[in-house]
């Protein structure tokens, strides 16, 4: 019986210095929070890996970079909705200017036809003047004889 008592003890003792380790690392954290980034990282590098100052520079470097993944991927957030906002902007103005330039060569098409219509009254206009002329000269040539 006596070698449960001595490890339940052994137990008891590892786990409250367990807890203090934990508050002393806490209350390194919390003295970290004013550090640059850059102290805290060279204060890690200082202490022996395992040491309460390397966890708590650890944890406070692990939770800066956190935030700042955190941050990034906001920023990368919102940037992609702008850019998605701006992809369907530019496909709208891309169908506008489709439906212009379709509306474009439809005025074109027009424009040849009524040219085509145009040259044809042209040439009617010529062919009569040249009638009523042809006919001039012989109601002149008539009279003269």
């Amino acid at each position: 019986m006596p070698v449960i008592v001595s490890d339940a003890k052994a137990s008891e003792t590892k786990d409250s210095e367990q807890a203090q380790a934990s508050d002393k690392v806490s209350a390194l954290v919390e003295v970290l929070r004013k550090h640059s980034y850059v102290e805290i990282r060279q204060r890690m590098y200082d202490s022996p890996p395992g040491s309460p100052w390397w966890k708590a520079c650890r944890a406070e470097l692990d939770l800066r970079n956190g935030q700042q993944f955190g941050e990034a991927a906001l920023a990368m957030s919102r940037t992609s909705d702008k850019m998605r906002a701006s992809l369907q902007h530019f496909e709208q103005l891309a169908d506008t200017l489709q439906q212009s330039t379709k509306d474009v060569a439809d005025l074109l098409r027009g424009t040849q036809e009524a040219g085509r219509r145009l040259e044809i009254a042209v040439y009617v206009t010529i062919g009569i003047t040249l009638v009523q002329f042809f006919n001039l000269i012989f109601e002149i040539f008539r009279k003269h004889r």
